[in-house]
């Protein structure tokens, strides 16, 4: 169904359940609970993944620090879930070797038991024996299907053999095996496309919001038309990450959920650099205690990512202050190496969904997830709170299982092994800015593209890799413009929007 078929279907039949927010977590339930036979609508106010799960730092990994902080659990079901990643969608997430320069030896030892008693706030600088060990579990919760390689641990002669440029204050160099997301808004998009091939039960539509409910009813608009117009759900499933508690006060409901806190990326045009890393995410710990990264994104190098508490989502943006601190850190690893503004290609800043804590550093607060439930009348409602990019099929099948319980349904099918966008026959990534005519045509009829920003900076990578030119803009937007029947004003305006957008959250001006 196109577009306005789909509006006009929810006018007729309202779904069983309706999901508002489509990041990762919002898409991986849609599709569970579709494979079940369920009814469900699933909107967001935006375009699919371009909120909180655009923003990532593009790993599928299990979180090798979260052992510090006892959380074992967390960190085998995140660790498995990077290997379903890996072997369901391998053309979208491949093995990553991460590299940690390390600078100390015994450094680190008290960490744990001092964050169980209370009594550190901000960890001491982990040295090269308490990495040893976590890595030790980490190879273990890989399991016996090896999908990834066992860590490596090197001297600083072998580790400044392999990384020349690499910074001879090293004492150690650690490698282990995570992944990489190629393209964490394809792999959404992907997940999409397989939930409506399922039939007419599964509905999605981006640029739709919540704007009301009561016990009976939600009322929805359009974005593009203004047009509202109600659906009486039987479940509502609240997974609209850091703006779940703004969801919730839509329905008359307040909560307080989430702590959010943003984390910032830079992207960088340094050949120097890229050539230095070869393959290998560089993965360690700056002075101040953050965990920080340098990241291979195809011909670019990625850096960040910051940790700081927010109260409004919206207004995320990778500030000067953050660009400086990750132009210094990559100093710390790499200092024959310069990095400066002029290298910058594209900046994001992203807000995480974390659960509402207390706790004063940002670094101590739960990745994981859980449910948390209200009523709006007859209707429950299940906020969806925290979780990893990684862990997202984990946690819509708990969603799922949780709804179907609700229902009175029994699960069909699991998704552990289902392969996402068809596995290895997934629509190739594409890294030139060479598209064809007949290319973007594919795109448009296959993925719900309203806006030109969503083809720019959600379904290609021509904006993440700095790739846009001003002709650039107008070529697609012409042949976009043609696609969906756009007026030449139309065409006028879609540019504008993203050459704003494009200069005010990214720091890119053409």
């Amino acid at each position: 169904m196109n577009r306005q078929d789909t509006l006009n279907s929810l006018k007729s039949k309202s779904p069983t359940v309706l999901i508002v927010g489509g990041g990762i977590n919002g898409v991986g339930t849609f599709r569970d609970l579709t494979l079940q036979g369920v009814d469900t609508l699933l909107i967001d106010r935006s375009d699919f993944c371009s909120g909180a799960s655009a923003a990532s730092s593009r790993m599928a990994h299990g979180g090798i620090r979260y052992l510090e902080n006892g959380e074992f659990r967390l960190v085998r079901e995140a660790v498995q879930e990077r290997n379903r990643m890996i072997q369901n969608a391998p053309s979208l997430v491949k093995p990553l070797p991460t590299t940690i320069p390390i600078f100390k030896t015994f450094s680190g030892m008290l960490n744990a038991p001092l964050k169980f008693l209370g009594w550190l706030e901000k960890p001491s600088e982990r040295g090269g024996l308490i990495i040893k060990v976590g890595l030790i579990f980490y190879d273990a919760f890989t399991g016996k299907d090896r999908t990834v390689p066992r860590h490596v641990f090197d001297g600083r002669r072998k580790a400044i053999q392999k990384y020349p440029l690499l910074n001879h204050a090293i004492r150690y160099a650690a490698t282990y095996y995570d992944g990489i997301i190629l393209s964490p808004e394809r792999l959404t998009i992907e997940l999409l496309i397989d939930a409506e091939k399922v039939g007419d039960t599964a509905r999605s539509l981006n640029y739709l919001s919540l704007t009301g409910g009561n016990a009976e009813s939600v009322t929805l608009r359009d974005e593009l038309t203004g047009e509202n117009f109600e659906v009486c759900p039987k479940l509502i499933i609240n997974a609209a990450g850091p703006w779940i508690d703004a969801t919730n006060r839509i329905l008359g409901k307040s909560t307080q959920y989430v702590g959010p806190t943003k984390g910032s990326h830079l992207v960088l045009n340094n050949p120097k650099l890229r050539e230095a890393i070869g393959d290998h995410e560089f993965f360690f710990e700056n002075k101040d205690g953050r965990i920080v990264l340098i990241f291979p994104l195809f011909d670019k190098v990625m850096i960040g990512t910051s940790d700081l508490p927010i109260n409004d989502p919206d207004s995320a943006r990778c500030t000067d202050e953050e660009v400086e601190y990750f132009i210094e850190m990559v100093g710390r690893v790499f200092p024959g190496i310069k990095v400066s503004r002029e290298q910058i290609v594209f900046r994001f800043s992203g807000v995480r969904p974390l659960a509402y804590t207390k706790a004063k550093n940002a670094g101590q607060i739960t990745r994981d997830h859980h449910i948390q439930e209200d009523r709006l009348g007859n209707i429950p409602i299940f906020s969806l709170v925290g979780g990893k990019w990684t862990s997202f099929r984990a946690f819509s099948e708990q969603v799922t299982d949780r709804a179907l319980e609700f229902l009175n349904l029994t699960r069909k099918t699991n998704t552990r092994s289902l392969p996402i966008g068809a596995g290895k026959d997934a629509m190739p990534i594409k890294t030139d800015p060479n598209y064809t005519r007949e290319e973007i045509t594919a795109i448009v009829k296959r993925e719900k593209i309203v806006h030109l920003d969503d083809l720019l900076m959600r379904r290609t990578l021509l904006a993440y890799l700095g790739q846009l030119t001003l002709a650039l803009v107008e070529e697609l937007g012409d042949w976009l413009g043609d696609e969906l029947g756009w007026s030449g004003q139309q065409r006028k305006e879609e540019e504008e929007r993203v050459i704003r957008i494009l200069a005010d959250k990214h720091g890119v001006r053409l």
